[in-house]
């Protein structure tokens, strides 16, 4: 049986579901590598919940996080030593 990992993921908030203060309601887990071109070009990124979004704001500590994303992240095989 072979183990699958996925590239490293950070949290992101989402863009269309914001509080009256511009605060996003929760931040969704991405490919870090997928933020920073979103971030600059605007491009889409796919949480691992599967929500579409385009980067716009940087999460704070203690920010709200997607319970579906937490749920998959935890679930997922750590990165193999190298």
């Amino acid at each position: 049986m072979s183990t699958q990992t996925l590239p490293e993921v950070d949290t992101r908030p989402e863009s269309d579901e914001s509080t009256g203060d511009d605060t996003p309601d929760m931040f969704h887990y991405v490919r870090k590598s997928k933020i920073a071109e979103s971030a600059v070009l605007g491009n889409m990124v796919v949480a691992l919940c599967g929500f579409t979004f385009s980067v716009t704001k940087s999460p704070k500590p203690g920010s709200p996080v997607c319970p579906d994303c937490k749920k998959i992240y935890e679930g997922l095989p750590d990165e193999p030593a190298e």
